[in-house]
């Protein structure tokens, strides 16, 4: 199993980012995907989830309506659409699976929203 994530970068408030992540090594089709975020001191906390054919989608009271998790099944594709990005917002992101009971990680993209 790969996750290699991207498109993170310096964004001002207000601003918005669409992050990527790109899946091998399974069956992509068959398998929820979620963005976590983890930020400075703090642990690992759910962001989004989208369920395998991307008809369920569930998200963090902190984003819910400003982010919006989507996927692509044909190109193995997970993103996520940030919109009204406050500082509060700023970590490093990562896309996660739960494949065979077992949690797979990207290497993370990191977020900053400053002025």
């Amino acid at each position: 199993v790969q996750l290699v994530e991207s498109g993170g970068g310096l964004v001002q408030p207000g601003g918005s980012l669409r992050l990527s992540c790109a899946a091998s090594g399974f069956t992509f089709s068959s398998y929820a995907m979620s963005w976590y975020r983890q930020a400075p001191g703090k642990g690992r906390a759910l962001v989004a989830r989208i369920s395998s054919a991307g008809g369920s989608r569930n998200y963090g009271e902190s984003v819910e309506g400003r982010f919006t998790i989507s996927r692509d099944n044909d190109k193995n594709m997970v993103y996520l659409q940030m919109n009204s990005l406050k500082p509060e917002d700023t970590a490093v992101y990562y896309c996660n699976v739960e494949y065979w009971r077992r949690n797979y990680w990207g290497q993370g993209t990191q977020v900053t929203v400053s002025s």
